[in-house]
């Protein structure tokens, strides 16, 4: 990152004093590069009335991927793993309604009210079939999305998933349960720094100026989150009886060090999914797609790779 940006200031000469000065414009550059570089174009659909912001790159006659962010996330997050395959792939992420740039009406967000919102998306892009990857509170919404509309799914794939009432609770729920404050609600510059030591085992480089850009963003929707988040809790939807209703192959992706999450919700899950593959990756956090992209552009291949021979 830090080369990428050294880059960027020669190339920009006089500009990059702007880019040091204002974190929001080194922000958007830094997208723009990312955008530039997985070969994915900023694209808008009105569902509804929800104005729908995503990224689409890659053949439109190939294979659907459809990605889904977590809480507090947005379509960025799957820029670093986008890339690795929009060469074969149709690759689609979308910004969940309430999150990044689509729109954010004071309404429902619990995630039976997303899996519809994000049907509703799907038609009207007029997708009919579709491998669905879904992380965090994304997982929740894509694997419930599964098990309601089984016809889509080609294959499912959950990185460090919600939904699950595991048998060791992770540090998150633990500090919930004793009534702290929420740490995925940033509200400081300081919280901000705790919430990414608290997702990342190696928190991913970064000059300080982005971090700072991702911070006031963070800290500006942290009102319209505490309220999302607060509906997860009330409305919550377990996923445990509905995994037997998934028929695709679905894939288990998991940082043996999640400290959001728990890994031991594989335990649970795995039994419960008719075509379960698992990978637990060692000295990974909670978001392996932007802490070790690479590897897991790996793993998620070769399970595309095995689900595509299983259905020769």
């Amino acid at each position: 990152m830090k080369k990428l940006l050294l880059g960027l200031i020669l190339l920009l000469g006089g500009s990059a004093v702007t880019l040091y000065l204002c974190p929001a414009a080194l922000l958007a550059t830094v997208q723009l590069v990312a955008l530039q570089q997985a070969e994915l174009g900023t694209e808008r659909s009105t569902v509804g009335d929800l104005s729908i912001h995503y990224y689409q790159g890659g053949p439109r006659d190939g294979e659907t991927i459809l990605m889904v962010h977590g809480f507090g996330a947005s379509k960025d997050n799957w820029l670093r793993l986008a890339r690795h395959f929009t060469q074969d792939y149709q690759v689609i992420a979308l910004d969940l309604p309430g999150f990044g740039d689509s729109s954010k009406p004071y309404a429902s967000y619990d995630v039976g009210t997303q899996v519809e919102r994000l049907a509703a998306f799907t038609q009207a892009l007029q997708i009919k079939k579709l491998h669905l990857i879904g992380s965090s509170m994304g997982g929740h919404i894509s694997a419930l999305y599964a098990a309601r509309y089984p016809e889509q799914i080609l294959s499912l794939a959950l990185l460090a998933n919600a939904g699950i009432d595991s048998p060791q609770k992770s540090e998150l729920i633990e500090r919930l349960e004793r009534g702290e404050a929420n740490p995925l609600i940033v509200k400081t510059a300081q919280q901000f720094e705790q919430l990414l030591a608290l997702i990342f085992v190696e928190v991913p480089s970064m000059p300080e100026r982005l971090q700072q850009a991702l911070a006031q963003r963070s800290i500006a929707n942290s009102a319209h989150n505490e309220r999302v988040f607060a509906q997860l809790v009330s409305r919550y939807i377990p996923l445990e009886p509905v995994l037997p209703k998934i028929q695709a192959p679905t894939l288990l992706l998991w940082g043996a060090q999640d400290r959001v999450l728990h890994v031991s919700s594989i335990e649970v899950m795995q039994p419960l999914l008719q075509r379960p593959s698992v990978v637990i990756m060692q000295d990974c956090g909670h978001a392996p797609m932007l802490e070790r992209p690479e590897e897991t552009a790996e793993h998620y291949q070769a399970f595309l790779d095995s689900v595509a021979a299983e259905a020769e």
